[in-house]
């Protein structure tokens, strides 16, 4: 069996796609212990994530951003 060359530009992508929840707390300015409560209260109350296994989860940055967009509250609707 002949194996294919790692396209490492691909891995690039993806990782510089997902953050961490240490990157993404300090993204919001809260500590990782907010983030990490908003993944196990009901209902959820953070962003998407992805949970590689039982102790890795990561963060799609566009997901990040679609919540925070969904969080906006404009003035003259409120």
């Amino acid at each position: 069996m002949r194996l294919r060359p790692i396209n490492t530009e691909a891995i690039e992508a993806v990782e510089s796609e997902l953050i961490t929840t240490e990157e993404l707390a300090r993204m919001l300015r809260v500590d990782p212990s907010s983030v990490r409560r908003w993944r196990t209260v009901r209902p959820l109350q953070g962003p998407p994530y992805i949970q590689l296994s039982e102790r890795v989860i990561m963060y799609d940055i566009e997901d990040v951003r679609e919540w925070l967009a969904s969080r906006r509250i404009r003035p003259e609707a409120a």
